[in-house]
């Protein structure tokens, strides 16, 4: 059994939002800044790391992630604001990185 990880990601200007589920969060972090997959987040530039949960079920990850996916944009910037107020990046990699502000 593992960890897994649904994570809201989004640019600079905080325009767009991506939703995605991974087993290994740091990794696919660095696989989104690296642009490394061709798609919606690459396309957006979206490489700020603004919202995490864990879990240690996958089908509760992916569902997860189904329900964030489901919401409003209004109702997913709540649920960013709640936990990252002013949408530091919260990935491990960086400068900006406030541990006090994760949320999961």
């Amino acid at each position: 059994m593992g960890t897994y990880w649904v994570y809201i990601l989004t640019n600079d200007l905080n325009s767009v939002v991506y939703i995605g589920v991974t087993n290994d969060l740091e990794r696919r972090v660095e696989e989104h800044r690296q642009k490394l997959v061709p798609g919606f987040a690459t396309k957006y530039n979206l490489t700020k790391l603004v919202h995490f949960e864990d879990t240690n079920d996958i089908r509760s990850a992916i569902e997860r992630e189904k329900q964030l996916k489901g919401w409003t944009r209004r109702r997913k910037n709540a649920l960013i604001d709640k936990s990252n107020p002013h949408w530091n990046d919260l990935s491990p990699r960086s400068d900006l990185q406030d541990p006090s502000l994760r949320s999961g």
